[in-house]
């Protein structure tokens, strides 16, 4: 049965993947951005919620800047937190469930196991502080609401850390990335198959409130942005891609405007418990991201 589904957010890698992927199911979506409405304008999107009269509310929206944060404070919180309370009070208005993303940032890295629902938050940076207010406004706006933490989250479109590394291995014999921050990539693709599994069960259950809270959703493994950049240049090279060395330095030699927490993996098997959902291995959605990317690339230098 088609439902109707609310997503704000529009031109990022997740809300990309979820209107491809409810377009394939025919279900009825709408997609806010900010060429249309901004989260931040509260009256604006509770009167778009309401006229669209969903079955459950998605929040992919976000100010996801990480370096620029610290200096645009002000404008990270107007999104990651007014604007993720917005729309949850939006979702309770409409009384439909709401489905929240945040951030791995919300952790200081100083655990040495993957990062638990219920381990304490104390963000490094001006984004994680803000996604960890967001949570916070959002829990505070309605009770119906399931948060998904991720991390690195990559894909086909959109700027990202594979995407990055194709484009400098297409100009260099040598590239180097930092081996000491380590974290579990996620495709936008396994995101929202996860998104849209969970949406499917609050709705369809008797009783959601059973089901709401807060998740870690990452794609399974653990690896370090230099191990990344390693099997990225492997897999490109086997496809026919752009391909270069990849040597490891210290993110003391690469410093950066934020923090990032040197270790942020998330233990993901209460989603599994809950939900009964496992997101694959990166490196299998690795190669299905590598795929889309150099056909892309083939046939544009043709």
């Amino acid at each position: 049965m088609a439902q109707r589904i609310f997503i704000a957010g529009e031109h990022g890698q997740v809300a990309q993947a979820l209107g491809r992927a409810y377009k394939l199911r025919s279900d009825n979506v709408a997609m806010l951005g900010r060429s249309s409405i901004s989260v931040t304008n509260a009256s604006d999107l509770l009167s778009a919620v309401m006229a669209f009269n969903p079955g459950f509310v998605i929040n992919a929206a976000g100010y996801t800047a990480v370096d620029k944060a610290e200096d645009d404070k002000e404008a990270a919180f107007a999104v990651n937190r007014d604007g993720a309370g917005f729309v949850a009070a939006a979702a309770k208005a409409a009384g439909v469930p709401v489905i929240h993303l945040s951030t791995d940032y919300v952790f200081d890295g100083g655990k040495q196991a993957p990062y638990r629902e219920t381990d304490p938050t104390n963000p490094l940076n001006v984004y994680g502080e803000s996604k960890l207010a967001g949570e916070i406004a959002v829990a505070s706006s309605t009770s119906n609401y399931v948060i998904l933490r991720t991390s690195w989250v990559c894909s086909p479109i959109g700027h990202n850390f594979v995407k990055t590394m194709l484009r400098l291995a297409r100009d260099r014999d040598e590239i180097t990335v930092v081996d000491d921050q380590w974290g579990c990539p996620t495709f936008a693709a396994d995101l929202a198959a996860v998104i849209i599994s969970i949406g499917d069960k609050l709705v369809s259950a008797d009783d959601s409130s059973r089901l709401c809270g807060i998740y870690h959703a990452a794609g399974a493994g653990e690896t370090t942005w230099y191990r990344f950049a390693r099997e990225i240049m492997a897999q490109s090279a086997a496809k026919g891609g752009p391909a270069c060395r990849v040597r490891a330095i210290a993110s003391s030699e690469y410093p950066t405007r934020a923090k990032r927490p040197a270790y942020s993996c998330l233990d993901c098997s209460k989603i599994k418990r809950v939900f009964d959902i496992s997101p694959p291995r990166w490196q299998i959605s690795l190669q299905a991201c590598l795929d889309l990317l150099i056909d892309k690339t083939a046939q544009t230098s043709r």
